[in-house]
């Protein structure tokens, strides 16, 4: 039985790696071989926690609408908030406008350079600052992402879990040694392809690796059981009952301010509950809250569900549609559902207005 050769950080990694991506690696995408910083900041904004399918259309979208940082930073928030919409985790999308505003105000339209000025950029962390240094500025900044976890755990057999402070540290210490320092953008851009085509998180391509002889993970049967993750997502359950006040060809939507969820984006005047209750229970909330008068005992004539998975919540929506002969006197704005192609709204409700022709 020969003995198994071992790879360590001085021994040719990032030149194997390199000549993998020359050589074989076909994957595409418009961003690839970028030098704009300001392009590459959106692709990798647009593409946290984001597949590169879904993104590609946001990307060019974005691109195409504000073609530089200028036209972005002069763009009102609807309007960005509106082109976002369907990416989720808006938090991005706003954090995104205020580094816009700051890099044309402050800095003159002149995106950051370095890699700490790029990292103090809102909504920039160390991965996507070293993305940019290293694609836009070939400085020798090591990405890792759930790709450079999975590729670096898996090759040098690392049990450490990815989600601690202390493997978070571990892996951005090892991913800093291996890091090619001449052609650091090239190794970025390898390291993550081969994660996404071939170290894949569900079948990944052993047998045709040419790590496998290296691979601790594939030589001791390791393979589905890293990288390792100590903590497990505990998702929070939650109820939005929908009031779809109708009047004529016109529906009520108000604009969630509150720092949760969907902030900024519109939606039906909501009630929240902590578990699920009757129709009868919320039309009685309703009329407590003054949105229907007393005495009113006819039931919406259709109720609709639908549901939406993020990361960490799970919600359960429920719409009630509401004829109603005059306009409450509150905060709510009457829009037709053209008008609604304007606005930004979660995706629930957009599945809701796909679904029913009633608005």
């Amino acid at each position: 039985m020969t003995k198994k050769k071992k790879i360590t950080a001085e021994f040719c990694f990032s030149k194997l790696l390199l000549k993998w991506h020359v050589q074989c690696n076909a994957r595409q995408m418009p961003w690839k071989g970028e030098k704009d910083p300001y392009k590459i900041w959106l692709s990798e904004i647009i593409l946290q926690q984001t597949r590169v399918e879904q993104g590609l259309r946001y990307y060019n979208s974005f691109i195409s609408t504000f073609p530089d940082v200028h036209k972005l930073a002069k763009a009102p928030e609807e309007k960005v908030l509106k082109l976002w919409e369907g990416l989720g985790y808006y938090s991005r999308c706003r954090n995104l406008l205020v580094s816009a505003r700051f890099i044309s105000k402050e800095l003159k339209g002149t995106f950051p350079a370095n890699y700490e000025t790029i990292k103090a950029l809102k909504g920039v962390g160390p991965y996507t600052a070293a993305a940019i240094a290293s694609f836009a500025y070939n400085l020798p900044y090591a990405v890792v992402d759930g790709n450079v976890f999975r590729v670096l755990s898996r090759i040098f057999g690392i049990s450490i879990p990815v989600d601690t402070t202390h493997g978070k540290k571990y892996f951005a210490s090892l991913a800093g040694e291996l890091i090619d320092k001449k052609k650091p953008g090239l190794y970025n851009q390898a390291i993550m392809d081969f994660g996404a085509v071939v170290c894949k998180p569900v079948s990944p391509l052993c047998e045709k690796c040419f790590f496998k002889q290296y691979c601790v993970a594939f030589g001791q049967g390791k393979t589905n059981n890293l990288p390792v993750k100590s903590k497990s997502v505990v998702i929070r359950k939650r109820w939005f009952y929908y009031i779809v006040f109708k009047m004529g060809d016109q529906f009520a939507i108000r604009q969630r301010a509150e720092k949760d969820v969907w902030q900024g984006l519109y939606e039906f005047p909501m009630i929240e509950t902590v578990n699920e209750i009757t129709p009868a229970e919320i039309i009685q909330q309703t009329v407590m809250k003054g949105w229907l008068r007393r005495g009113r005992k006819k039931l919406p004539y259709k109720i609709s569900k639908f549901t939406q998975q993020l990361s960490h919540q799970f919600i359960t929506g429920y719409f009630l549609e509401i004829d109603v002969k005059k306009k409450q006197k509150n905060d709510w704005k009457w829009i037709t559902k053209a008008a609604k192609n304007e606005l930004a709204f979660p995706a629930m409700l957009n599945r809701y207005f796909d679904t029913y022709d009633s608005l």
